[in-house]
């Protein structure tokens, strides 16, 4: 079992390598060659800037039973096709039940900003509660995928 984070602008990537850490299990940072990436822990692959690259790449390792990490939907119902897990740093799990409305609501999010004037909030600070709350998640996973 592998993990792939799709670590552009990723708040989770130390959290994720801890608690694979303590698994034993190995991780893949994927980001493009606009950051700058460092870990003493993972490997890091830097992936051309052009779109949707990093997400390609992903989609091409990724294979049945690995944890992927992505905030991106599409990365995640690629992955999910693929016999993967997946799950958002929210801590929330992409699964095949809700990856279907999760997709439809980013459709009617995007045409709701192309139709307005108006800009829309981003998302609200990230907090130790977030945090703690990713790093439950993700255990659950990892214990499940580990005995699935």
């Amino acid at each position: 079992m592998m993990i792939y984070v799709d670590a552009d602008a990723c708040p989770v990537t130390g959290i994720v390598e801890r608690v694979a850490k303590a698994h034993g299990l190995p991780v893949t940072l994927l980001c493009d060659t606009n950051h700058v990436l460092t870990s003493d822990y993972s490997e890091v692959r830097f992936i051309g800037a052009g779109a949707d690259a990093v997400d390609l790449a992903l989609i091409n390792l990724c294979r049945r039973n690995d944890i992927v990490v992505t905030q991106d939907y599409g990365v995640a119902a690629l992955a999910l096709g693929k016999g993967a897990w997946t799950i958002h740093q929210s801590g929330r799990w992409y699964t095949n039940e809700n990856i279907d409305g999760l997709l439809m609501e980013r459709h009617l999010a995007k045409k709701a900003r192309k139709s307005s004037k108006h800009h829309l909030k981003g998302p609200a600070k990230r907090t130790e509660e977030d945090d703690q709350r990713f790093a439950e998640s993700f255990e659950r996973m990892i214990q499940e995928a580990l005995h699935d």
